[in-house]
């Protein structure tokens, strides 16, 4: 409480003009900083009046040019007259800071711990997800890697055409001009029968198979593993084989590239229980399964992750597979080299064709900087065999500051649930794109992407660079030889912006614009003939089933090994959490199909629901809204018919959310229109509710659970009369199955009828 007090004792000490560049900028006008003027007058010293005329003439020039020189430069520092519209906007700007200090002290302590003092602000996700990236590092980055000695020819300050080549260290992380270590021993490593990768990369599809799987529908059997539960696999080129969960592992069938079959184990050590038995000491059961299914290049959709319990084990997983592809690929290229370099003069040619069109075999789209920190860390695990064998990894230092995180920066009283703090924990910025290049013993970070293996990006970070059709600087032919995509944490786009990841789906494995100096004569003829899509191999994680996440997974994934999905029901649902009595009322919307569905819900709820709780009696009334643009036209709506209400979204100021808070609790305004998006982030205790409207269905099952327990907080809750109401259809079918359980959704869906349910707090 002190640090921010003297914060903004210092806030008001300032003039409005220094007031307005620290908001815009983020920092002072250098103009006010003392350790810079006294740079300059050191590095620009001139004469006064008074001083000695006897100098020559030459000396004379000089020094009157110094003069203008630095009084040049001073004078850009200065504060050029402000418009008197500029003034008048910092007067009304001024204003609002001194209400929002005004309404921050009033909210006392209880607000100090909800809100963090305002530091919880410093990352607004919403923004960033909207396009509006995040404060420009490049000054920091390029004195570091100055300091460092490293180079900075990727560096985005360098312009967006450098972030694509390479300059420095073309010859080194090249796979054609390098060639396989003897010593190494990987050379035969990959040639066993079976080898998952060879039989997968070296079919050759014929015209008409790929035109049956263009055409066709997929065949589709169902199996039950003991882990993973109810499985589906479908195909369309064959018959869909059941594929069985192996229930021990046998370490040389896994077919890992040298060193992963003596680092995985090690690393991996912390996720295995005492009971395993000693012949499963590789996986955990959850791992073998997916593992399992991943090794045998099929396309996964999991929608059973969860950042407490299995998210980190889901990451080394996934991992340790994709990091097993890109080193058999380059020991392939690398093979091959030698090869070509040992091949006697006048010899027939032979034909090596292991390469795609451009580099980058692996994209895994994460959300937050944390992610792709830690997934650089599992890659640098798996590639140490020990201590004395370390590999070499370039930026490293860069790396660690531009995607780490202080721990000091969080807020001190800040308590929120479990899995906020698991979902949100370290570097939470979600605009990032990182390339990493592997090469036998070397590891570079911050490779240009048309000389990396693996790209680690955000959605954000690959929708700017990606672009909008008519931008000049856009580029996307580093995404056309994609060999695998994994999509980590794919619920969570849904919160950012699922525009992206459609985006990205949309400029995946197209032929390039450009060769990039490509020698065609080692490109894979299923690159040639823009087939690349039929071999991407793609992993989707989710922590729960959404229609449009289910619809990336069967319209943008046309792997011929076909599909795996792990499709399991809810039985008891999350209205079992719900710890408080209370009236649960579900209420049935009739559309005619699924585009009219936003239409006839906002028509119900203004003619069916919305006059049942506009008299004063049913006041203190939240109304939880999933969707950004239904929240936009319900407010619309709410100020044509000058309704007593307020509102808050993810878009809110911190003033604009006390300020709707504090009406709520003491019944200023009747209605409270609030979204889940802001409830994603922000996890607050909206104190006074006594009426709950879900306008739709909650994405994620627990927040419905979540939003009635916050009806606790209100005094003097013995004496209030608590309701709950929820608009469904038939199009919500999943959703209502995870917050009533698959048996009570079957009923309802038959039934036209609403539904009335009473929960006690011990169901």
């Amino acid at each position: 409480m002190g640090k921010r007090r003297a914060e903004r004792e210092l806030l008001r000490s300032l003039s409005k003009r220094r007031k307005r560049h620290l908001r815009e900028f983020g920092e002072e006008h250098p103009f006010y900083d003392p350790v810079l003027l006294l740079l300059l007058h050191s590095c620009f010293p001139f004469q006064s009046e008074n001083s000695d005329q006897s100098s020559s003439e030459s000396d004379s020039e000089t020094e009157v040019g110094q003069v203008s020189v630095y009084h040049k430069l001073l004078a850009t520092l200065k504060t050029s007259p402000e418009s008197e519209s500029e003034e008048e906007e910092d007067e009304s700007e001024s204003e609002e800071d001194g209400e929002s200090e005004a309404e921050m002290d009033s909210e006392g302590s209880e607000e100090t711990g909800e809100a963090g003092g305002g530091e919880e602000y410093k990352n607004d996700t919403p923004g960033h997800e909207e396009g509006i990236t995040a404060t420009d590092t490049a000054e920091q980055t390029l004195g570091q890697e100055e300091a460092d000695g490293a180079d900075t020819s990727c560096d985005p300050s360098h312009g967006a055409i450098e972030e694509f080549t390479d300059v420095k260290h073309e010859s080194e992380f090249s796979l054609e001009t390098n060639f396989m270590e003897e010593e190494s021993g990987d050379c035969n490593a990959d040639k066993r029968d079976g080898n998952p990768f060879k039989q997968h990369m070296d079919k050759e599809l014929e015209e008409k198979e790929v035109e049956k799987m263009s055409t066709l529908p997929k065949t589709s059997t169902q199996s039950k593993w003991p882990r993973l539960g109810q499985v589906t696999f479908s195909s369309t080129l064959e018959k869909c084989k059941t594929l069985k969960a192996d229930k021990e592992v046998d370490v040389k069938q896994l077919y890992l590239h040298k060193p992963l079959e003596t680092t995985w184990p090690k690393m991996n050590n912390q996720f295995l229980s005492s009971v395993n038995k000693p012949s499963d000491l590789f996986f955990t059961p959850l791992q073998r399964e997916l593992f399992c299914i991943m090794n045998t290049y099929q396309d996964l959709f999991y929608p059973e992750r969860n950042a407490l319990t299995n998210g980190e084990e889901i990451r080394h997983a996934y991992c340790l597979h994709a990091l097993n592809h890109v080193l058999k690929a380059n020991a392939q290229v690398l093979s091959n080299n030698a090869k070509r370099r040992d091949q006697k003069p006048g010899a027939d040619n032979v034909d090596y064709r292991d390469q795609g069109l451009t580099r980058p075999k692996v994209l895994m789209i994460v959300p937050f900087r944390e992610c792709a920190l830690r997934i650089v860390h599992v890659f640098i695990n798996l590639l140490e065999v020990n201590e004395k064998k370390k590999i070499d990894v370039s930026h490293k230092k860069r790396f660690k500051g531009e995607f780490g995180f202080d721990p000091e920066e969080k807020p001190p009283n800040l308590k929120r649930p479990e899995d906020y703090e698991a979902v949100f924990a370290g570097n939470i910025d979600d605009h990032f794109r990182i390339g990493v290049a592997i090469l036998q013993k070397s590891m570079r970070l911050y490779a240009p992407f048309y000389s990396s293996d693996i790209i680690i990006a955000s959605p954000l970070g690959m929708r700017t660079v990606i672009g909008a059709e008519g931008e000049k600087k856009r580029d996307f032919d580093f995404l056309s030889s994609i060999e695998m995509l994994i999509i980590d944490q794919a619920d969570i786009y849904l919160m950012q912006n699922w525009e992206h990841i459609l985006h990205l789906m949309k400029h995946i494995n197209l032929l390039p614009l450009d060769s990039h100096g490509v020698d065609f004569s080692r490109v894979r003829m299923l690159n040639l003939n823009n087939w690349s899509k039929y071999y991407r191999q793609t992993l989707l994680f989710s922590a729960l089933q959404d229609p449009q996440i289910n619809s990336v997974f069967n319209k943008h994934c046309f792997n011929y090994r076909g599909q795996v999905a792990v499709r399991n029901v809810p039985l008891s649902g999350s209205i079992s959490h719900v710890a408080v009595q209370l009236p649960h009322v579900f209420r049935r919307l009739e559309a005619e199909n699924i585009t009219s569905v936003i239409d006839t819900r906002f028509q119900f709820f203004i003619d069916k629901v919305l006059p049942e709780y506009r008299d004063a009696i049913m006041s203190h009334t939240l109304i939880y809204i999933p969707s950004y643009f239904d929240y936009v036209r319900l407010r619309n709506y709410f100020k044509k018919e000058q309704l007593n209400f307020t509102h808050i979204c993810e878009y809110t100021k911190k003033a604009g959310v006390c300020r709707a808070r504090r009406f709520f609790l003491k019944g200023e305004k009747q209605f409270l229109l609030f979204t889940e998006r802001f409830h994603f982030y922000k996890r607050y205790t909206i104190k006074g509710i006594r009426n709950l409207i879900f306008y739709e269905l909650p994405t994620y099952s627990h927040f419905y659970s979540e939003i009635c327990n916050i009806m606790k907080a209100t005094d003097n809750a013995a004496d209030a009369t608590w309701t709950c109401t929820v608009l469904y259809s038939k199009y919500d079918a999943q959703k209502l199955a995870a917050v009533v359980g698959i048996d009570r959704a079957a009923q309802m869906l038959q039934s036209k009828k609403n539904v009335h349910l009473f929960v006690t707090g011990e169901n």
